[in-house]
């Protein structure tokens, strides 16, 4: 797993980011999900890198990227604030203009990165996701039984840190561990035991359901994604079953949109590699 990559730290004036970078060719941005790291992209990114010039960071929180100090609204984590870090950190590289990826919460950053920064993002490929605002819309309790730990992580501190803390294995990996890489859940499972990180991801989900969600409803039907969108999800997880329209959702958002599924759960990269990588080779190297 990422061959010839180099591991480095990278300051973007609010945070600083543990970050991979390799390959060569046009820059392509890599964003993992929660509560995982960089890793999740190990089983593709030495593919990728073979085509692309691969950029691979822990958003600020996550793994071992810095903790910035949280505020009553949250907007030190909020998916704006993340999107800035990739900003600065590709500039970083001397890249401008670049594509992205972005799965889970990486994901909602990669869109947003592409709504607030249009001429830096070419095209974007969302895995498993809707717009966050576009979720709160659709809650039921499919959704909220389904996805509970949206509403358990966004209490307020310390109860959800203070519970996890008790047991993070099987609060975080109660599903599960077997399709992930030994060197990515050996990762995940030293950042679920650091309290400062739990409380940064906590700080994440507080900042969904309440910043991040008013900056999309803010954009929802006034600013629309510029570039080419490719959106992922997996056929064997209750994404599709939710939202059957996932392609008329996006096209909500976004003008120029793909949309198919892969036949994975919710970790696509980790579950259904050789898919996902052909589905994202595919796409960004139309561009």
């Amino acid at each position: 797993m990422f061959e010839a990559f180099s591991l480095s730290r990278v300051s973007t004036g609010e945070a600083e980011l543990r970050v991979r970078h390799g390959g060569s060719g046009p820059p392509l941005l890599l964003l993992h999900g929660h509560p995982q790291t960089h890793m999740m992209w190990g089983k593709i990114a030495d593919d990728l890198a073979r085509d692309f010039t691969v950029i691979a960071p822990d958003l600020r929180g996550y793994g071992r990227s810095s903790k910035p100090p949280t505020s009553a609204d949250h907007a030190p984590y909020s998916k704006r604030a993340m999107a800035r870090d990739q900003i600065a950190l590709m500039n970083h590289f001397g890249f401008g203009r670049f594509a992205v990826a972005g799965h889970d919460r990486g994901g909602r950053v990669a869109y947003r990165l592409a709504l607030d920064h249009p001429d830096a993002v070419t095209r974007l490929a969302v895995l498993d996701i809707l717009p966050t605002a576009e979720h709160f819309a659709r809650t039921d309790m499919a959704f909220a039984m389904g996805y509970w730990h949206w509403f358990f992580l966004a209490q307020p501190h310390p109860v959800p840190e203070r519970l996890i803390a008790a047991d993070p294995e099987l609060f975080y990996f109660r599903n599960g561990t077997a399709f992930f890489a030994p060197q990515a859940i050996a990762d995940y499972r030293e950042a679920i035991r650091d309290p400062a990180t739990v409380h940064a991801m906590c700080e994440d989900y507080r900042a969904g359901i309440g910043i991040d969600r008013a900056l999309d409803e803010a954009d929802r039907g006034r600013t629309r994604i510029a570039c080419p969108l490719l959106a992922l999800w997996g056929s064997k997880g209750p994404i599709g079953r939710w939202y059957p329209d996932m392609e008329a959702i996006w096209r909500e958002w976004a003008d120029d949109v793909t949309a198919r599924a892969v036949p994975s759960g919710h970790y696509l990269a980790e579950e259904a590699p050789e898919e996902t990588l052909a589905a994202l080779r595919d796409f960004f190297l139309k561009g």
